[in-house]
């Protein structure tokens, strides 16, 4: 668990180190999804039934159907006990690690037997101090019933898969921070540059198009020295949602701000037609903010007659002085690099120059 990338991995591990731990032929880890009252299978491991997968897309279960399931995690725990591992099994009867009264379980017994297998322990898994999900691990039909000892071993396992989640959520959080601006909560130009390396390699292998959208927002400065920062925060969001929505036009598209009030689209496989559409759209919704001055954009596509694109310095270099351009022009719309005369187009020829354009607006081309 401690080397899953995520938490779908993360629970593979933790249920193929429980079925082995245990002597299953069988074991699932499910989450249960409060709001929707129900328990989501999020890993299946083991000798699958038919119709069962390994990562299950839809898999759910209501608990309504597994009333144990509150018992032990809000009734007896909340009364003091701790919570802990049961049997079930296809042969009525008492089950290991019930409660005094508990019923028998219809539903997990008919779907025992409708799987080939003849038992199983359940281990409910606690975590941050809350009921998480849970652990399951069966056997085949006519294979030795789960005993006290497997009980007592199922709750400790489901304990130490409890920490190995939280493990993995603490990472994946910090991961997420790693590459999210936290204003916006768009991608950070960490996460732009890791993006753009691999869709370039892409590109080099199969000729995917590449179109980077880079946009200045206008009148930042006036809102925050008129208005205050925390006006300025505003206008920042209030573009990062409209950037979202229109990259949401362009399947697969990484929405990102880059830093100050400069944002931008990698969009990678739409054709730069496409591309150029959805920046047009972005200059127009932009425009109808009620704070600042609009946006400058502009677009640099692998699609567009640009010339060889080796480095993703080069392409950032092309839209950034199509974005200068647009700027410059106070253009409405987006300014496409190689649109006007391919290599002798003006953008072209300032992007290729060996500094990049003059303006006070101008902090450096990245990369």
């Amino acid at each position: 668990m401690a080397a899953a990338p995520a938490l779908r991995d993360s629970a593979r591990a933790a249920a193929q180190g429980a079925r082995r731990a245990l002597a299953g032929s069988f074991a699932a880890l499910s989450q249960w999804e409060r709001e929707r009252g129900r328990l989501r299978v999020l890993v299946n491991v083991g000798e699958l039934a038919p119709g069962e997968r390994e990562f299950p897309d839809d898999e759910a279960y209501p608990v309504s159907e597994f009333p144990e399931v509150v018992e032990f995690l809000h009734e007896q725990w909340a009364g003091g006990g701790e919570p802990g591992a049961w049997v079930e099994c296809v042969e009525d009867g008492p089950r290991e690690g019930a409660p005094a009264g508990g019923s028998y379980n219809h539903q997990r017994v008919a779907a025992l037997r409708r799987r080939g297998r003849g038992c199983c322990v359940v281990a409910p898994i606690v975590l941050h101090g809350r009921a998480w999900g849970e652990l399951y691990v069966a056997r085949r039909a006519g294979e030795p019933v789960f005993g006290r000892a497997d009980v007592d071993f199922a709750t400790v396992l489901a304990a130490v898969t409890a920490a190995g989640i939280a493990q993995t959520e603490r990472l994946a959080e910090a991961r997420r921070l790693a590459f999210t601006d936290a204003l916006t909560g768009l991608a950070n130009r960490r996460a732009v540059d890791i993006r753009l390396d691999e869709a370039l390699e892409r590109h080099r292998v199969d000729g995917v198009a590449v179109s980077l959208v880079v946009c200045d927002l206008n009148g930042l400065k006036q809102v925050n020295d008129s208005r205050g920062h925390a006006v300025g925060d505003r206008l920042l969001e209030r573009f990062g949602s409209v950037l979202s929505l229109c990259g949401a036009m362009l399947p697969g598209t990484l929405v990102a701000r880059l830093g100050g009030d400069e944002f931008c689209l990698l969009a990678v496989g739409p054709g730069s037609e496409e591309v150029t559409k959805v920046a047009g759209e972005l200059c127009r919704r932009a425009g109808e903010l009620d704070l600042g001055e609009g946006v400058a954009v502009g677009v640099a596509s692998t699609g567009d007659p640009i010339g060889p694109v080796h480095s993703a310095r080069r392409l950032f270099r092309l839209a950034d002085a199509a974005q200068y351009r647009a700027k410059a022009a106070k253009s409405g719309g987006p300014v496409v690099a190689g649109r006007h005369g391919g290599a002798d187009d003006p953008v072209v020829r300032l992007a290729d120059s060996p500094e990049p354009p003059p303006g006070p607006e101008r902090r450096s081309f990245r990369r």
